[in-house]
């Protein structure tokens, strides 16, 4: 999927649209997602202007938001059918190495379970094949 068809499945926009690309999916299953890092980003003006950081809550974002493509192809639904998917719970985050500017975020999620409205993944970010975050969360269905 190229960002154009990403923008089809998740609500989110500049500057907090955090996957660029879909390398490969299988609904039900798994997502393999990039993002491309670059020091344009807004929130490397604060952290830290010296030496840029991307903080590790978007790392985890960044992976919900591959998940949350996945949640939308699986369930076959869309935002403009009037669902969104939101972050509701993060266990086991664990973070390996920084991410800095001209990195490229390879993201991987896995469906774990499903459970009425909650959907469970857990998800890996890597950079040039070094693994720098991991996580389980969870994402809640809701319908507008």
């Amino acid at each position: 999927m190229d960002i154009n068809q990403i923008r089809e499945y998740l609500p989110h926009r500049y500057p907090f649209l955090l996957v660029d690309r879909v390398v490969e999916i299988e609904p039900g299953v798994s997502i393999e997602a990039l993002k491309n890092v670059s020091v344009n980003e807004p929130f490397f003006n604060g952290h830290f202007p010296q030496q840029p950081i991307m903080p590790g809550v978007l790392i985890i974002e960044a992976l919900a938001q591959a998940a949350g493509v996945l949640g939308f192809v699986t369930e076959d639904r869309r935002p403009d059918d009037g669902y969104m998917y939101v972050l509701c719970g993060v266990d086991k985050a664990r973070f390996k190495r920084q991410v800095v500017p001209g990195d490229q975020l390879h993201l991987k999620a896995s469906y774990i379970a499903v459970k009425r409205n909650i959907l469970k993944f857990s998800g890996e970010a890597r950079v040039d094949g070094q693994l720098v975050a991991s996580a389980e969360f969870m994402v809640a269905e809701l319908r507008l």
